[in-house]
């Protein structure tokens, strides 16, 4: 398993930016897919997006597309999401996740490993 921690979230005006990075422990981050959840209150843990432990690709949910961008620095063992544009539908708990496996998913249930969460709270 590997140990994550995620940090940069904070109180942002709509329309405004952040960036959250998702450390990760190890020496063996190049072989986990990285995704970003999120959960707001009193709603289900939801997809935000993912990169690909292969090619790097990435895939986004429809709410995001366009205004966030997932990345990472396997030589800094960290994975980043960086939020443009952002809405106060944005607001929730930003979580990281690591999955090993071949096959790279969308489904929360597939991510072994999770971070303890970073709060976004996006004012209007």
């Amino acid at each position: 398993q590997v140990q994550l921690v995620e940090s940069g979230g904070g109180l942002v005006q709509a329309g405004g930016s952040l960036r959250l990075s998702c450390a990760a422990s190890g020496r063996t981050f190049s072989m986990y897919h990285m995704g970003w959840f999120r959960q707001a209150p009193g709603k289900e843990r939801e997809f935000v997006a993912v990169i690909s432990k292969n090619d790097g690709g990435t895939y986004y949910a429809d709410s995001v597309k366009g205004r966030f961008t997932i990345s990472r620095d396997n030589a800094k063992n960290t994975v980043y999401l960086q939020m443009t544009n952002l809405k106060p539908e944005d607001t929730a708990v930003y979580y990281c996740a690591a999955r090993r496996s071949l096959v790279v998913t969308t489904n929360a249930e597939g991510f072994g490993s999770w971070g303890q969460g970073t709060q976004v709270t996006v004012s209007s």
